[in-house]
């Protein structure tokens, strides 16, 4: 939100300060205090708890912060080619002795398991929603969790929650709410496989096998655009991997 990475929670008066901000940037950064005030039918003391919502001790901190954000938008972000190299090297790791051993670990606990979850943010959600399909022929039962942040899991009774093995797919491994979702999964000693860019994150820690890919991280503006080929392969091979010992 504006040059936040995330949502603060906002009033009624602070959502109307907000949306002038928002369609008014360009003339905002030149604006004092009252007169934003005046222009949102607000007052100084309402603008600045806004201010200090989006992380400002006041309302020059903002302006400042505003006017770089303002800036970041009409940036250039160049888009690479895409890089044939990266889903070589990718593949080239795919068979060296490490990997192989935890693709191995891997389809050896989703063997044992009757449900498969499958959890990711983004565009990881649609590599979700593809390796529920892929793993549909396999398993009589799986399926995706849109939405982790509303989707506790009180309804699994202890003896079901142990029969679940969790796939949780992330670039980052930092999403939030597949961090907070893959907590619950803990607690009720469901068993979990991450598909990370890196092993050394929060998800990738969480989970009882992580399968790493290690490609180069790309971004638009806030726009994530690294590859899921990686992601995608990974799915495929784990699959192919369970099959041969179901």
């Amino acid at each position: 939100m504006l040059f936040l990475n995330y949502t603060p929670e906002l009033s009624n008066i602070d959502l109307e300060i907000y949306k002038y901000v928002a369609t008014h940037i360009d003339q905002v950064v030149y604006m004092r205090i009252r007169d934003l005030a005046k222009s949102t039918h607000s007052s100084t003391a309402s603008v600045l708890r806004f201010c200090k919502k989006f992380d400002c001790e006041g309302f020059s901190e903002f302006k400042i912060k505003l006017q770089l954000y303002k800036e970041s938008l009409t940036e250039e972000h160049p888009i690479h080619a895409v890089d044939e190299s990266a889903f070589i090297n990718f593949i080239n790791r795919t068979s060296e002795t490490n990997f192989q051993e935890k693709l191995r670990a891997a389809a050896e606990l989703l063997s044992e398991k009757e449900l498969v979850i499958f959890t990711g943010s983004g565009s990881s959600n649609i590599i979700a929603e593809y390796g529920v399909l892929y793993f549909s022929s396999i398993f009589s039962m799986a399926f995706r969790i849109e939405d982790p942040a509303n989707h506790p899991i009180d309804f699994f009774s202890k003896s079901l929650a142990e029969k679940v093995c969790v796939i949780a797919l992330s670039v980052s491994g930092e999403t939030k709410d597949i961090v907070n979702y893959l907590n619950q999964f803990l607690a009720n000693r469901s068993t979990i496989i991450s598909i990370t860019n890196s092993s050394n994150s929060t998800i990738a820690k969480l989970s009882d096998i992580n399968l790493a890919y290690y490609i180069s991280t790309e971004k638009n503006g806030d726009a994530a655009l690294t590859s899921q080929v990686p992601a995608l392969y990974t799915i495929e091979y784990l699959a192919k991997e369970v099959r041969k010992i179901k």
